[in-house]
C-alpha cells in the first residue's frame, strides 16, 4: 500500500469519525433543558427580554430552557461564563448593546468578545427616553439644551450606573450637544428614577418601559424618545432628534450568543427556533407592550452588527473619557 495513503487514512477516519458524531449530536439536540444566562439581575430590561421569548423559544427548539441570572461586572461575569461553557448549544446568553460597549470600557475584560462568543441572533431592541422631573423648568429639548450651554455643570443626570445604557445614551446626548451635565450613578435604574422624581438629579435616560408608567402618571415629563423614530407607546413624545438634537440616536439591543465553537449546525438550529419563536403574534404583541421591537437576524448579520459597532463605542468613549469607575 503507498505509504502516503496509509498514513493518512487515520486522520480521515477521525475527520469522518467527528462529522458522524457533530451529525449525531445536532441530530439529537435538544436532549436536555438549554440554559439561558442572563448577566443581570432579575427585573431588568435584559431579563424581561428572556422570559418574554424563553418558552417559546424552548417550544420551537423541540426542548426545554430555563433562565439564570448572573449578574456583575456590567454584564461580563455572567457573559464570562457563556464564553467559557462547552460549546455543546446547552449553555447561551442574552445581552445588550453593553456587549459592543464594554470591550472598550473595561480595562481588564475576562474574555475576547470577537473571539470567545458565538452570534445566534438578534432578539430586539429597546429606546429609551429623555424624561425630567415636573419642577424641570426646560420643557422640551431644546430649552433644556440652551439651559445647560448657560450654565456648564450645573445640572445633572441619574444613570442606573457607570457604563449602564443609561449613562451611554445621555454621553451620547452630551457628545452631540455639546453640553456639560453632572453624571450621577445610581445601583439600578429604578433609584436614578425615584431621584429624578423627587429633583435629586434634573433628569434620567430610563428604557421606555420603566419610564411609561411614571410618566402616564404624572410623575415625569418625557422630552424624547432616543430612536429614531417614535414610539407607540408614547406616539406624542418626539424623537430627541425631532425635538432638537438631530442626528442623534440611541437604542439598546439584545442579543442571543453562544460560546465561540458551537457548531455551526446548532447555531442555525438555535437561531432557526429564536427567529420561529420572534415571528409568533402572542410573542410579537406582547414585547411591543413591553417597549420591545422584535429583530429577526441571522448570526452573520447579528455578527456585523457587534463588529460594527465595538469601535463607534471606543471612539465615544475615549473622546469623553468614560470609565466604569
Amino acid at each position: 500500500m503507498n505509504r502516503r495513503i496509509f498514513t493518512t487514512m487515520p486522520t480521515l477516519l477521525a475527520l469522518a469519525c467527528a462529522a458522524m458524531a457533530a451529525q449525531a449530536q445536532s441530530g439529537d439536540y435538544p436532549a436536555r433543558a438549554v440554559k439561558l444566562i442572563v448577566p443581570y439581575a432579575p427585573g431588568g430590561s435584559a431579563d424581561i427580554a428572556a422570559r418574554l421569548i424563553s418558552a417559546e423559544w424552548a417550544k420551537a427548539l423541540g426542548g426545554e430552557m430555563f433562565i439564570e441570572n448572573r449578574a456583575g461586572a456590567g454584564g461580563n461575569l455572567g457573559v464570562d461564563s457563556v464564553a467559557k461553557s462547552a460549546p455543546d448549544g446547552y449553555t447561551i446568553g442574552l445581552q445588550t448593546v453593553s456587549l459592543a460597549i464594554n470591550p472598550a470600557l473595561f480595562p481588564k475584560m475576562p474574555f475576547n468578545t470577537a473571539k470567545d462568543l458565538a452570534p445566534v441572533g438578534m432578539v430586539a431592541s429597546s429606546q429609551h427616553v429623555l424624561v425630567v422631573g415636573q419642577q424641570f423648568a426646560p420643557k422640551n429639548v431644546a430649552e433644556l439644551i440652551a439651559a445647560a450651554k448657560a450654565a456648564p455643570g450645573k445640572y445633572s443626570y441619574g444613570s442606573a450606573g457607570a457604563g449602564s445604557t443609561f449613562h451611554m445614551s445621555a454621553e451620547l446626548f452630551k457628545a452631540r450637544a455639546g453640553v456639560s451635565v453632572l453624571h450621577v450613578p445610581y445601583r439600578g435604574g429604578g433609584p436614578a428614577l425615584i431621584d429624578t422624581i423627587a429633583g435629586q438629579v434634573n433628569m434620567s435616560f430610563p428604557v421606555l418601559s420603566a419610564a411609561l408608567p411614571q410618566v402616564q402618571g404624572g410623575k415625569l415629563r418625557a422630552l424624547g424618545v432616543t430612536g429614531a423614530k417614535r414610539s407607540s407607546l408614547m406616539p406624542d413624545v418626539p424623537t430627541i432628534a425631532e425635538a432638537g438634537l438631530p442626528g442623534y440616536s440611541f437604542e439598546t439591543w439584545f442579543m442571543a450568543f453562544a460560546p465561540a465553537g458551537t457548531q455551526p449546525a446548532l447555531i442555525e438550529k438555535l437561531n432557526a427556533a429564536l427567529n420561529k419563536a420572534l415571528a409568533t403574534p402572542a410573542i410579537r404583541e406582547r414585547m411591543i407592550k413591553e417597549g420591545f421591537d422584535p429583530i429577526a437576524s441571522t448570526p452573520v448579520a447579528a455578527r456585523a452588527r457587534l463588529e460594527s459597532e465595538m469601535p463607534q463605542w471606543a471612539a465615544l468613549i475615549k473622546e469623553r473619557g468614560i470609565t466604569a469607575e
